[in-house]
């Protein structure tokens, strides 16, 4: 088992290129916000992906950067327990195949200095920009720190965003987009906009119209209560033809993952990849069969 520094280990992954890579840590007295103990399950799959992508891509491109948008403390306590789990930030950083460069965005400025410390006891040679701020303020720095690469520095990136709600704002994906980037984007279409849906639909709101880049999904709304089709689905698959508007390919529904609270076993939000290549949907698909063998062997549930 490898050792890493400041009262953190990882787990080794043997042979199974889709095992999880979870740090395991304990309390540091720095900022831990709480979380529900279904953020454990999308952590798991954001760093499995991680894992696959880094591995997958390590010989394919030049040089490949990590970035994420609400990047946090980088310690988590899971409601209700005396656990502390790692985030996906220094998931990220303790990859077996680590990223070329990494950025995080965080608007809190205590969560972003618990995270600089954190990363740089685990981490201490790795690539990390830190940029502070809410990530649609930023957009303009953040993509400024992603290599724009060339034909002989070729860059791939992978994006993962996620958000408390629906504010994060659809200009800054395609602001970003103009880098070689994959998404990983966390939709709460169920957590905030299903619950604020009065508020949501009236034609003097701009929430939703920005979270989709869209001022006429109203219209589309219609249809789709005409067919019976919930708000949270009909959001999601929104904002997948939006990222196709991008140049990423089709997401459908059933490509997402929904995830559920443990609590009341309510609908939270959708996880959902954007990739401009099929090989990322292989991954992807890798990721997500081995959270379903995982529940077929009575592991945690996830749909």
């Amino acid at each position: 088992m490898k050792r890493l520094p400041s009262r953190t280990r990882s787990k080794t992954g043997g042979d199974n290129p889709a095992k999880d890579e979870g740090l395991v840590v304990s309390d540091d007295r720095l900022i831990c916000p709480e979380v529900g103990t279904w953020t454990e399950t999308k952590l798991r799959l954001v760093s499995l992906y991680a894992r696959l992508f880094s591995s997958g891509m390590k010989n394919k491109w030049d040089r490949r950067v990590y970035l994420e948008l609400y990047a946090g403390a980088g310690y988590s306590k899971v409601r209700g327990t005396s656990r502390i789990i790692a985030g996906s930030p220094l998931r990220a950083l303790t990859l077996p195949d680590p990223f070329d460069k990494y950025i995080f965005c965080e608007e809190n400025p205590e969560k972003l200095e618990a995270l600089r410390i954190r990363a740089k006891q685990i981490a201490p040679d790795a690539n990390v920009v830190y940029i502070e701020g809410d990530c649609n303020e930023r957009r303009t720095d953040i993509v400024a720190e992603i290599p724009s690469g060339s034909s002989t520095d070729r860059v791939l990136s992978l994006c993962f965003a996620d958000p408390f709600d629906i504010g994060l704002k659809f200009e800054t994906l395609r602001k970003i987009s103009t880098r070689y980037v994959d998404f990983v984007v966390l939709l709460g279409v169920y957590s905030d906009a299903n619950r604020a849906y009065k508020r949501y639909v009236m034609e003097d709101a701009v929430k939703v119209d920005e979270f989709l880049g869209s001022k006429t999904w109203r219209d589309r709304w219609k249809v789709a209560q005409g067919d019976a089709i919930p708000f949270p689905k009909s959001l999601a698959t929104e904002f997948a033809k939006s990222m196709e508007g991008l140049g990423y390919l089709p997401t459908p529904l059933y490509k997402m993952k929904r995830v559920r609270s443990d609590e009341k076993n309510l609908p939270l939000y959708y996880i959902a990849l954007f990739s401009r290549k099929e090989l990322a949907y292989k991954f992807w698909d890798d990721v997500l069969k081995y959270h379903t063998d995982q529940m077929s062997l009575g592991g945690e549930s996830w749909q």
